[in-house]
């Protein structure tokens, strides 16, 4: 048996600048059933029941705005929640665990931020049943067998403690007014205020404003204020957002702690890495964003990893996606590379009355991609815009005859113009034929924003344009600032080897700077390493081998990482466990071999 969704993006329907073509084609109206009709708002409704799944709609809408899909009828039975008629819907839930954290793994838009607001009380589930809300007494009843009955009676009896971290931390800004520290002060129920600033590095923000701080320090004190509730259970939607790898570590190492005073704790993130060395047990959303999404059962964390790398759910006999991500174990070394250089700089020196920065010389080959890794504020992206030409230095020389395309960190735009006609532009009519249709509009699903205007995007959805784009210019480099963010997990993989993939087919050269080490280890040849004290002056390294550079940054982290020995993926070696000791006294803290 089939059980059909049919899903409308209503905010983007339009039926006054269409010919209404969905209902007019639709073969059930053209008998006299009401398969379509339309709502108070002038749009379309279309009953579920009695749509035939003919495709006929989706592929006349104008606007590609209906998503028609048939799923098992034995799944209906399991649908949480649904957003209106035609909207996205919930099928299964997490399940929280004392003293664990579960993290929750997937695509954007296929409903992690939905299971926390709705395991949280933020969200009552409707089960499905939009006109006609069901009671608590029969939500109960339908979670009657499971561990998540206690859980909804305690909502239900308002005896469960809930602390919320949500993904919009700017939102902070226009919920507080005043300075950090009292907004830490009025959270603080466990007298750990002290703590926590020392330990997620607040004090340069404590006593201003909060519409004045950075991502990184709204994360942070988002992180604090939920860390510091005397809750049942922790919700980190997103926490890494924003923050450098030093960062992204400390916030770990709080976020662990929670669970280890018998807490739970939920988490979502895209950072495999970060996900990896902080969950105990994996949920899988799995779905067609936007459309549908679906809980997959609680794995243990390298488990529930490795299925969403395999694209294979072994326990419930469902794939849902058609190639297994894999990862090269050994990576092309820079030095080995026998190609000419392309780019070559001296000692370069670079002055701002509050920060220096020194870089040591260096060369990027043809054929080459230097991976960048190192804290915020330290002059990475200085030292991409004194690549890129858009920087002079103080001293020293850059030697470049290469043409440069480039990404920059921060991403905003307000333009109508739709993707597809800004990125024709950009690749001068070339976009169908081109390498990077194949390598990377069809692997990062860039064609399915065709129909959207840049200023609609996503933060994911305009890096990738963006990323594109840079891509589709014509040059010998191209240097991409911060890629990843705010990518998914499977986005951030998929862009790691399309890039490596475009750029060595074309025997260019980029350099990349990210916060995500897993994804510089897939992409990167060689490495550049940046210390120093953030803000006030920073050092870089020339480019180096990547497992030499690797184990010099690891080392500085105090962390130590192993090849998983099905996929070939690097690990985080668990604090203090025996891998992580012997690793450590060898100092060997990056493992080429997938050998455990």
């Amino acid at each position: 048996m089939v059980h059909r969704i049919a899903v409308l993006d209503r905010e983007k329907c339009q039926p006054k600048k269409c010919g209404l073509e969905c209902y007019r084609l639709c073969p059930g109206v053209k008998m006299g059933e009401k398969t379509i009709i339309f709502g108070d708002d002038g749009k379309p409704i279309i009953s579920e029941e009695l749509c035939r799944g003919c495709g006929i709609c989706t592929k006349r809408c104008p606007f590609n705005l209906i998503i028609i899909i048939n799923l098992s009828e034995e799944l209906k039975e399991d649908k949480i929640h649904q957003y209106g008629p035609n909207g996205f819907r919930l099928y299964k839930l997490p399940i929280p665990r004392k003293g664990a954290i579960v993290g929750l793994i997937g695509k954007n838009g296929t409903g992690k931020t939905t299971a926390l607001n709705i395991l949280s009380g933020k969200i009552k589930p409707n089960m499905g049943l939009i006109e006609n809300p069901p009671d608590w007494d029969v939500i109960i009843d339908h979670f009657h067998g499971t561990e998540l009955k206690d859980h909804f009676e305690k909502i239900c009896n308002k005896e469960l403690i809930v602390s919320f971290k949500p993904q919009t931390v700017y939102d902070l800004a226009r919920f507080w007014k005043d300075d950090s520290l009292s907004l830490l002060k009025m959270f603080d129920e466990k007298g750990a205020i002290n703590e926590l600033i020392e330990n997620l590095n607040l004090k340069e923000c404590l006593h201003k404003p909060i519409k004045e701080l950075s991502g990184g320090e709204l994360q942070r004190l988002a992180v604090a204020i939920c860390a510091l509730k005397n809750a049942d259970i922790y919700f980190f939607d997103e926490p890494s957002s924003y923050n450098d790898v030093y960062q992204r570590l400390s916030v770990a190492k709080v976020i662990s702690s929670l669970a280890k005073q018998g807490k739970s704790v939920l988490l979502v993130e895209h950072d495999l890495t970060i996900l990896d060395y902080l969950s105990d047990y994996v949920h899988i959303l799995y779905g067609d964003p936007g459309a549908y999404g679906i809980v997959s059962g609680v794995m243990s964390a390298r488990v529930g990893i490795n299925a969403l790398l395999d694209g294979y759910l072994p326990a419930e006999n469902i794939r849902f996606r058609d190639n297994p991500i894999t990862f090269d174990v050994f990576a092309p070394i820079g030095d080995s590379l026998q190609t000419p250089n392309i780019i070559e700089y001296t000692d370069l020196l670079k002055s701002y009355p509050t920060f220096k920065l020194k870089v040591s010389r260096g060369s990027l080959k043809e054929g080459e991609i230097i991976g960048i890794l190192g804290g915020n504020a330290l002059g990475k992206t200085t030292f991409m815009r004194i690549i890129a030409g858009e920087e002079k230095t103080d001293e020293g020389e850059v030697k470049c005859k290469a043409r440069i395309s480039y990404k920059p960190q921060y991403l905003y735009s307000e333009s109508d113009e739709g993707v597809k006609t800004f990125l024709d532009k950009v690749s001068k009519g070339d976009l169908e034929t081109s390498l990077i249709q194949s390598s990377i509009i069809n692997p990062l699903r860039v064609n399915k924003l065709y129909d959207k205007s840049l200023k609609d995007l996503s933060g994911g959805e305009l890096q990738k344009v963006a990323v594109t784009a840079c891509l589709l210019r014509e040059a010998d480099v191209y240097a991409l600032d911060e890629p990843s963010a705010f990518m998914d997990v499977e986005d951030r993989i998929a862009f790691a080897k399309a890039v490596q993939r475009f750029i060595k087919a074309q025997g260019k050269s980029a350099i990349i700077v990210d916060h995500d080490v897993q994804l510089i280890d897939i992409v990167s040849d060689s490495l550049m390493i940046f210390t120093g004290e953030q803000g006030v002056r920073g050092e870089a390294t020339s480019p180096i081998e990547k497992e030499k550079g690797m184990n010099i940054f690891l080392k500085d982290l105090g962390i130590t990482y192993r090849r998983d020995v099905d996929t070939g993926r690097p690990r985080v070696n668990k604090p203090g466990s025996k891998l992580d000791r012997e690793q450590k006294e060898k100092e060997s803290y990056y493992y080429l071999s997938k050998k455990e």
